[in-house]
């Protein structure tokens, strides 16, 4: 289906305003998916992820991660200065500030009168990927795409590199699915396998997929980019999604 031109909203936080990209189909209600992006915020890869998913019947939220630190619309470029300060920022914010990012993205969701859903989606790439499993701590969350999902193993998200998202992740009771690439230096076989093996014992309802590919493999910008993986991931992230949402 076709969608409307992409707008954006200046949503109020406990941090201050936060812009929120806002991808929607031409006609109808559609259940929302929050896409939490990579450290350079929305640049255009991101955008065109989220108009595809947005083509396949979702409201696709996309908010800016950093928007204590930077302007409105700020994009950092994918180069050295950028990802330098894209990996400041996200050591730099507390982890209390995602969280209160994610509630009040949600809160304005599911109390729109016109929201007739049980809950919401989230799908994140990168440190979005993080966000997406940390956003589902909130019951309201029914289903969560992770994407190459980094500090996780490590636990080091935020202001002082000390998150609890993998050791409180038993409180999840969203659907997961995790996707990652086995050449990737930042999530390396001790950390998946750190990851999963505490979603086994916890006993969480997920999907688990490895690709043979590089870390951001699904950024359609740059030598990493592989097509044929992204094709698969994004069919079994579809299939969650319309099976858990709609």
């Amino acid at each position: 289906m076709t969608i409307k031109e992409p707008d954006f909203i200046d949503l109020s936080t406990p941090t201050g305003p936060m812009r929120v990209h806002r991808f929607l189909p031409k006609e109808g209600g559609w259940p929302a998916v929050i896409l939490y992006s990579e450290i350079y915020q929305m640049t255009g890869p991101i955008s065109r992820l989220a108009a595809r998913l947005a083509c396949e019947g979702f409201e696709v939220l996309v908010p800016e991660i950093y928007h204590e630190y930077e302007a409105p619309g700020t994009v950092l470029c994918y180069d050295k200065e950028g990802t330098d300060r894209g990996n400041f920022l996200k050591f730099e914010k507390p982890v209390s500030g995602f969280d209160s990012d994610s509630k009040a993205l949600i809160n304005s969701l599911v109390n729109r009168p016109e929201y007739r859903r049980k809950g919401v989606g989230t799908i994140g790439f990168c440190l979005g990927g993080h966000l997406a499993l940390r956003t589902a701590l909130d019951t309201r969350v029914l289903a969560s795409a992770c994407w190459f999902a980094t500090d996780i193993h490590s636990a080091t998200l935020g202001k002082g590199q000390c998150d609890d998202t993998l050791v409180r992740s038993g409180e999840i009771e969203a659907e997961l699915l995790m996707i990652f690439g086995r050449q990737d230096p930042h999530v390396p076989a001790e950390g998946r396998r750190k990851i999963y093996d505490y979603f086994t014992e916890t006993g969480r309802d997920f999907t688990w997929h490895e690709f043979n590919t590089a870390h951001a493999f699904a950024r359609d910008e740059g030598l990493r980019y592989d097509a044929a993986a992204t094709r698969i991931g994004w069919e079994i992230t579809l299939e969650l999604f319309k099976r858990k949402l709609r």
